[in-house]
């Protein structure tokens, strides 16, 4: 098989991240993170709408080590489909150093669930995204989220913020906890007082099984590193669910084209969204601990 070639106007992960200032609190999560291939071994899905680069659980473990974290959640990536397979090996390799979050289809069955468990995938993902994947009726996914409760897994919902009010109902049914990527992807050119971020904040207010990932600034930004027009947001966040909250590096950052963030600088980010070291431990330990290990 020949090796898939990723797409040229993307970038590849900072190949030397820097040693973070901040230092993490004993037990930190890298809670979003993912695998990529490395293909042959592990390809990309023929439906995929990008190719990244190869970047597979060795790298993750040498930059997890690198930035002082002690543990990773692995969340499937859309560029391989509904085939598990890379990161399943991923969590079988690091034992009880990480736990997986899968996207699998309406067909999916119960053994295929407890195999998955057996391996450490403790939840899965729908993706609304439209640039990254075909759209799924909502119905397939309550199938597979009333599926999974025997598991006791979560659910991780990736959106952007202008399909909100559109997925609010569905959110609204979903069973178990519920973990929204990046805060849904807020428009930081409005401002936090703006109704659709209070949108967001209503829903997390008004529904307390849902969860936020604080995640993603080198996304959501306009203005660049050091991301001063994300970090608002966050705070935001963090002030009001301290403990319905979770964050990851991203890494290896697909379809990244403006800027490559360094993975060391985004950890030193984190005591500008989480001011004390109370809710620090919490965003890093505490809250991805009882999510994900419990």
């Amino acid at each position: 098989m020949i090796e898939q070639k990723m797409d040229a106007d993307w970038l590849v992960f900072h190949p030397s991240p820097k040693t973070p200032d901040f230092r993490l609190p004993e037990g930190a999560v890298d809670a979003h993170c993912h695998v990529f291939g490395p293909s042959p071994e592990f390809p990309y899905a023929p439906e995929r709408k990008y190719t990244p680069c190869n970047a597979g659980r060795d790298k993750l473990f040498a930059l997890r080590d690198h930035l002082g974290f002690s543990r990773n959640v692995i969340v499937q990536a859309t560029c391989h489909g509904k085939d598990n397979s890379a990161m399943v090996d991923a969590c079988q390799a690091a034992g009880e150093l990480a736990r997986g979050v899968a996207s699998v289809g309406a067909g999916i069955s119960v053994g295929e669930l407890e195999d998955m468990h057996r391996a450490g995938v403790r939840g899965v993902r729908f993706n609304f995204v439209k640039r990254l994947v075909d759209e799924t009726p909502k119905d397939a996914f309550l199938g597979i989220a009333d599926r999974i409760q025997q598991f006791g897994w979560s659910i991780v919902v990736y959106f952007e913020a202008a399909d909100l009010e559109g997925l609010e109902p569905f959110l609204r049914q979903l069973p178990g906890t519920v973990v929204v990527d990046h805060m849904g992807r807020p428009d930081v050119t409005k401002g936090v007082d703006h109704a659709d971020f209070e949108r967001f904040i209503r829903l997390m207010t008004e529904n307390e099984n849902i969860w936020t990932k604080v995640t993603c600034p080198e996304r959501l930004t306009i203005t660049g590193p050091p991301y001063d027009d994300v970090a608002p947001y966050c705070r935001a966040i963090v002030d009001r669910f301290e403990d319905r909250v979770l964050w990851g590096t991203d890494w290896p950052h697909p379809n990244m084209k403006s800027h490559m963030p360094d993975d060391g600088a985004l950890v030193d980010y984190i005591p500008r969204i989480a001011l004390t070291a109370e809710r620090q431990r919490k965003l890093l330990v505490d809250n991805p601990m009882r999510l994900y290990w419990a």
